[in-house]
């Protein structure tokens, strides 16, 4: 029986499966596979497993074989090519005036396409500077712009928690974040409180929306009027974890009362 593999080429990537053949392979080791685009320098994300299904459409491709000190070797030159290409494509977007942010550079493992990635507000005309980059470096060169949360998964940084950035250690695709969220779990609405280092929404919104939105089920609508202790009363805030919410009385008062007893009382 087949055994395939998960491989992850950069770290908190996308895992792609591959038949791993006779190889006996462990969680981290590092391997060189068939892609695409040629031969790649991958890490074992996911260690060998039975084939249970056959996969749709294209067979696996195959891995070539285990990372020798010659291949580690030539990955430690297209790092060094990767700083090179940056340095120099940096010195011909300033003297070209192009309005763009170049983050990156990749090579393939057989440093024969340098891919440079970039954000810009809008398009930018980068075709005389691919004819440079080509007369510099002599291989095929891509240029691929990506939005501001890419930059910030693919460069890393320290959170507001003082841990690593979730998108740079662990996720592997975005999932869609919403204001919504972040009300529904009574946070903040300040932009600089509930954003990450991207400008946008923070991943971690959306890990306990579930949790919080299951908690409210119950829960009368901040602004609902109610009948409390015979007297009136509108609801002000919600206390989704201690499940009580707070209650200001005609009066002018205000009380914290627990969920059940709101529920026994009517809502």
């Amino acid at each position: 029986m087949k055994k395939i593999v998960g491989i992850r080429f950069k770290p908190a990537g996308k895992i792609y499966h591959f038949d791993c053949g006779a190889f006996v392979l462990k969680q981290g080791e590092h391997v060189i596979v068939e892609t695409e685009k040629g031969l790649g320098f991958g890490t074992v994300a996911i260690p060998p497993a039975p084939m249970e299904k056959k996969p749709r459409g294209k067979a696996l491709k195959k891995v070539s074989r285990i990372a020798s000190e010659n291949d580690h070797r030539r990955r430690a030159k297209n790092i060094d090519l990767e700083v090179c290409a940056y340095k120099f494509c940096q010195k011909c977007i300033k003297r070209s005036g192009l309005k763009m942010n170049l983050f990156s550079v990749e090579s393939t493992f057989d440093a024969s396409r340098l891919t440079f990635f970039f954000t810009a507000d809008g398009r930018v005309d980068f075709r005389e500077l691919v004819k440079k980059l080509v007369k510099e470096f002599r291989v095929r060169i891509e240029m691929r712009q990506v939005g501001i949360r890419n930059q910030a998964k693919m460069c890393g940084g320290v959170g507001r928690c003082g841990r690593e950035i979730c998108c740079s250690a662990f996720i592997e695709k975005f999932d869609p974040v919403s204001i919504k969220m972040a009300k529904q779990q009574g946070l903040s609405l300040n932009p600089t409180k509930i954003s990450g280092q991207c400008g946008r929404l923070m991943c971690c919104l959306t890990y306990e929306n579930k949790t919080y939105a299951k908690l409210r089920e119950g829960f009368p609508k901040v602004g609902k009027k109610i009948q409390v202790q015979g007297e009136k009363g509108k609801v002000i805030r919600h206390n989704i974890l201690g499940r009580r919410i707070s209650v200001r009385l005609e009066s002018g008062s205000e009380i914290e009362l627990g969920v059940n007893e709101i529920k026994a009382l009517g809502k």
